[in-house]
């Protein structure tokens, strides 16, 4: 099969990855990036000689069977439209748009022209979360309690948007994701300290109908760099943490049994102390194993892990814990 003509737009701070992966993929080739710095499209062209390196979107979009747009996230959805009308498919990075109503009508075109589309939800492709959704669904964990998670840094602080919309796409997507289901309520309390109106610090809860309840606190703004996930069931409780080189997964046999009988209220109660496994994750860089299954989707191989509709439900979880944030941390029903 030939190699798939691949293009990118928007080539800066996290595009420059999906253009350096998208030309290592043997299943595809890198045909045009598009970028509007000239210094940006000057490297390029020295890269990678043979692609179309442009700032037209239009003649990136000529020389392209399918398209990755990882432009600053206010144009993800004017691009996505403008490549689903010529039936073009699309990666479309997170967040997927920054409304619902938006959101809603990227999703619903691409569904009436049939082009295939898949969202950046890039951690649903992390090996170990895979497994982790593996030992979820198949009840290895028991009854899921809750979970959290925290992704802080002090890292690149953005001007266009904050902490929520620029972390909170990853952990609400893998929430949603291992759940199996949307929130039905959702609270979000921020402060700014470094610009005005742009939260560098957020806390997010939200409730689910089954009874599970999630928080993420995401910060640029913090004196460690964590990536790292809790999830705790009535079994067994897991922990990923993204920043471990090697044992990213770790599987604690530990919880609180209520024996079939017990004489006093003290006896109800029992800690269960067993062994922590750290099982083997394969070395799988998420980015490659993202847009090898973008070519794939594009290919109509297969569906899309993360579609249009999934995109549409973190934005609608997004949304709200903005109108939370905007409230003081008010409750806001989905």
């Amino acid at each position: 099969m030939s190699r798939l003509p691949l293009g990118v737009i928007g080539a800066g701070a996290w595009g420059r990855n999906h253009v350096r992966t998208a030309a290592a993929l043997p299943e595809a080739s890198l045909a045009a990036v598009c970028d509007a710095d000239p210094r940006t499209r000057e490297r390029l062209a020295r890269q990678y000689p043979e692609a179309l390196v442009t700032a037209d979107v239009d003649a990136c979009l000529d020389a392209v069977e399918a398209v990755i747009i990882a432009s600053p996230a206010r144009s993800h959805a004017e691009l996505a439209q403008r490549a689903i009308t010529r039936g073009i498919p699309c990666l479309v990075e997170k967040p997927f748009a920054l409304d619902v109503g938006t959101a809603e009508t990227v999703a619903r075109l691409a569904g009436e022209r049939d082009v295939p589309l898949l969202v950046g939800h890039l951690l649903l492709f992390h090996p170990a979360v895979e497994r982790l959704r593996q030992m979820v669904h198949n009840g290895e964990l028991g009854q899921v309690f809750y979970l959290y998670s925290l992704r802080v840094n002090l890292g690149q602080v953005r001007a266009d948007e904050n902490a929520l919309w620029s972390f909170g796409p990853h952990d609400v997507s893998v929430a949603l994701d291992l759940l199996g289901e949307a929130p039905v309520q959702v609270a979000a309390q921020g402060r700014s300290y470094l610009q005005a109106g742009i939260e560098d610090v957020v806390f997010l809860s939200m409730e689910f109908a089954s009874g599970i309840l999630a928080h993420v606190q995401m910060s640029w703004l913090d004196p460690h760099k964590e990536r790292r996930l809790t999830v705790v069931g009535s079994r067994k409780m897991v922990e990923f943490d993204d920043m471990q080189p090697r044992e990213k997964l770790r599987i604690y046999d530990k919880g609180v049994d209520r024996p079939p009988e017990y004489g006093s209220f003290g006896e109800s109660l029992a800690i269960r102390e067993g062994d922590i496994f750290i099982p083997k994750i394969a070395n799988v860089e998420p980015l490659a194993a993202e847009l090898s299954h973008f070519v794939r989707v594009a290919r109509r191989a297969e569906p899309p892990r993360a579609a249009a509709t999934d995109g549409v439900r973190v934005v609608q979880v997004l949304e709200a814990a903005s109108r939370s944030l905007s409230q003081g941390g008010v409750p806001v029903r989905l």
